[in-house]
């Protein structure tokens, strides 16, 4: 069995510390973390494109002195990496959840949800409808080839062994914290909104016909008032996921140069 050159070129410690990296954006990725692909083959396919990354880019060997705590420290340095840059592709369906979350509670699904075999967690029903979609929207648009890209591109900005944790990268990975909850209630606003409507006309039609049952009558028009607005404003999800989308090269790029290591 022939030993691929950038192995014999960059050494086996550099071919670990790509291998690191890669395994760290599998953890959280929302392609490549899912529960339900096996695990021989996650470990199959990062170790397949740290091979090609080893080939396909320069790479400066590490100076770790020797010291196997420092390399120790560098192994977990690129791990991190990986997590962070895995977080920020995850974002935007972490707030999908979010959205089925809230719009579940204002409609009346609040108490029933779904086991995800996915993610091995239960999540609302809205949530499934939207994260579907999602994924679909996420693999048209090319999303899987935008992740693998960024990462492919960290390595031009930040070398192995050479990352950098500062104010400005916490700043960021807060922002894309909170951007999640402002995509979050954009996703779930019209759905609230006509929700909370129904909710002031059926108040006002309580206070002026006592005698109708209104909690009879109200919990079916929400439920029926929610899924028709839900599935109205499907072409503007799909819209809005797909921007996010092609959105997420600039957002891993930012991220990438906010690790860079000044000198």
């Amino acid at each position: 069995m022939l030993i691929p050159e950038g192995i014999l070129l960059n050494g086996i410690e550099m071919f670990i510390l790509v291998f690191v990296r890669m395994t760290g954006l599998f953890v959280v990725s929302p392609i490549f973390g899912r529960r339900n692909i096996p695990v021989y083959l996650k470990v199959g396919f990062a170790l397949t494109s740290s091979l090609l990354l080893m080939n396909a880019v320069k790479m400066n060997p590490v100076d770790f002195g020797g010291n196997l705590y420092s390399y120790t420290l560098i192994i977990f340095k690129e791990f991190i990496v990986g997590i962070i840059l895995g977080y920020i592709a995850n974002v935007i369906f972490d707030a999908i959840l979010m959205a089925g979350q809230m719009i579940d509670m204002q409609v009346g699904f609040g108490m029933v949800n779904v086991l995800d075999p996915i993610s091995n967690i239960q999540i609302p029903i809205s949530a499934n409808f939207y994260y579907m979609i999602s994924m679909m929207v996420l693999m048209a648009s090319n999303g899987h080839h935008i992740i693998m890209k960024g990462l492919f591109e960290s390595y031009k900005f930040i070398p192995a062994g050479k990352t950098a944790f500062n104010s400005i990268l916490m700043h960021d990975v807060l922002a894309s914290f909170s951007k999640m909850f402002l995509i979050g209630f954009k996703i779930s606003a019209p759905v609230i909104a006509a929700v909370l409507v129904t909710d002031i006309a059926l108040g006002i039609i309580s206070k002026s016909i006592p005698q109708l049952n209104v909690f009879a009558v109200g919990m079916p028009a929400k439920i029926i008032l929610g899924i028709l607005v839900m599935v109205i404003t499907i072409p503007a999800f799909i819209y809005l996921v797909g921007f996010m989308v092609g959105e997420l090269d600039n957002e891993m790029l930012k991220v990438i140069k906010d690790m860079v290591f000044q000198k």
